[in-house]
């Protein structure tokens, strides 16, 4: 009997061929079948056992015995406990042994990936708990990092927590989504009434809401490439189709028009924005969304709008939400308060509906039917959305120059351009910055085997590109969060990684 794992079995057969996880997608889509990054990485780590039409398509691959990969010798392919429980009966005397059946996740998530908090992470969380240091440059959480939310927004909070002790509408608390209808009202948003402005528990809660309530199976919806995996994660799950228009890195990130144009069909129903965007920190210019408003016209497409990080522009840029250039348009804009009054924790974005709404009546319907199942978003956040939006705004000294976020995305940029084999666009918004790497010169083919190369040797982590469906393995996303002196550790050591890294 073979005791080895399934995972232990899959890592032996690959050795055994020299293969490289990137080396099974690519010899399954020989066979006109899909494995998914993340899939594969969760089989090779022992996280999950695949199931029998995988098996049988890993050990077609691999050139090895299904039964073996599966179960190991001498047991049966369909990899179930080789003795079973025994469970007692009524009667002391009396025992009978039974087989639990296995759960497996839902095929839905074969193609979803969040590898933001993924592989990478769970192998960093794992040194950390043999007491490893690890410098965290992966996910934009402001509060580690020290910056506070203002004082008056958690006073304001404590004051109205009583208040908060029900269940609100399920669209938002009035004085919540007042305030927001004033700052749409501030960014020339066009028809935006009350009821067409619901809260959620972030936005990542409304974006999923929002693809369950447009997407039918076939469906196509135009996303960004690089993206936040969120979108393309919940039209996935929606049982729509992502089709990623790519974001030209020449032209300082902007979306490619023509790219866009080239994958509308007659099935295409949205188009995704992310202004200011995340990976990138590109913040699109006037020009760019006024023509994206034009395919998006041409086409009848409704717009989707992830405007989170509208508030943290740098070097004069002006932000402008493209809803206010599409009033003929159906149009959904998202934003909230986690990044700019630094309280991710709180759980409080929003969504507007503005512009052409009569063409999307029975959208709305839906989003009524899925907005009243979750009842209503976190109560106590909402209660400070009108202080907060009407209060001083703290932010503003982060991104000025002198400001923490400013100074720290300027070293950034200049000690990432200052690496051989390392090229940067400089971000105009939000906490990130999304460098190229030399694949040539470090012979990268795989993303993810860099990341956890230089987890392992430097104790950094960072995100690959493919994390957000950017399509090579020749980039990665830095957060540039944490304080000066965390930041020059971190790109010291950087430096020295790439100056002997190569990929085996």
């Amino acid at each position: 009997m073979d005791g080895t794992t399934f995972a232990s079995r899959l890592r032996q057969a690959m050795a055994e061929k020299s293969l490289k996880q990137s080396d099974l997608i690519h010899m399954a889509a020989a066979q006109g079948e899909k494995l998914g990054k993340s899939q594969v990485s969760q089989y090779v780590s022992g996280k999950v056992v695949p199931r029998a039409n995988v098996m049988r398509l890993l050990s077609s691959v691999l050139g090895v015995d299904e039964a073996w990969l599966a179960a190991g010798e001498g047991r049966r392919a369909s990899a179930r406990p080789e003795t079973a429980p025994t469970v007692s009966s009524s009667s002391a005397t009396t025992k009978r042994s039974t087989t639990m059946r296995e759960f497996k996740k839902s095929t839905k998530l074969d193609n979803v990936l969040y590898d933001v908090r993924g592989p990478v992470a769970d192998e960093a969380a794992r040194m950390e708990d043999e007491g490893t240091r690890i410098l965290k440059l992966n996910i934009g959480n402001p509060a580690p990092f020290g910056f506070r939310t203002p004082d008056e927004v958690v006073y304001d909070m404590r004051q109205q927590l009583p208040e908060c002790e029900g269940y609100s509408d399920s669209r938002g608390l009035f004085s919540a989504r007042k305030a927001i209808m004033q700052y749409a009202q501030l960014k020339h948003l066009p028809n935006v009434t009350m009821d067409g402005i619901y809260t959620g528990n972030g936005v990542s809660e409304l974006i999923q809401l929002c693809m369950n309530a447009l997407l039918d199976t076939g469906d196509e919806i135009l996303i960004p490439s690089p993206d936040y995996p969120l979108w393309t994660a919940c039209a996935t799950l929606a049982g729509g189709t992502p089709v990623h228009y790519l974001c030209d890195e020449q032209a300082e990130w902007t979306p490619d028009l023509s790219d866009i144009e080239s994958k509308v069909t007659s099935n295409t129903k949205a188009i995704v924005i992310i202004n200011p965007n995340n990976p990138t920190g590109a913040v699109y210019p006037r020009e760019v969304l006024e023509q994206i408003v034009e395919i998006a016209r041409r086409h009848q497409l409704m717009i989707f709008s992830d405007e989170i990080y509208d508030r943290l522009c740098m070097d004069g840029h002006e932000h402008i939400s493209i809803a206010s250039l599409a009033p003929d348009l159906p149009c959904v804009t998202f934003s909230g308060l986690s990044k700019s009054h630094m309280v991710a924790g709180y759980r409080i974005g929003w969504m507007i509906l503005s512009g052409n709404k009569r063409c999307m009546r029975d959208f709305i319907y839906g989003i009524n039917m899925l907005s009243n199942m979750r009842l209503c978003s976190n109560v106590p956040a909402q209660s400070i959305v009108q202080t907060a939006l009407g209060g001083y705004q703290s932010v503003e000294r982060y991104v000025e120059p002198g400001g923490r976020v400013y100074e720290q995305r300027n070293y950034v940029y200049e000690a990432l351009n200052a690496i051989d084999g390392i090229t940067a666009v400089k971000p105009k918004a939000a906490f990130y910055i999304f460098p190229k790497i030399d694949v040539k010169k470090f012979n990268i083919t795989d993303d993810e085997q860099f990341a956890l190369d230089l987890l392992h040797e430097k104790h950094i982590l960072i995100t690959r590109g493919g994390g957000f469906n950017w399509a090579e393995p020749d980039h990665f996303r830095i957060v540039y969060l944490p304080r000066m002196e965390v930041l020059r550790e971190a790109m010291t050591d950087l430096a020295d990684f790439f100056a002997h890294y190569r990929q085996a």
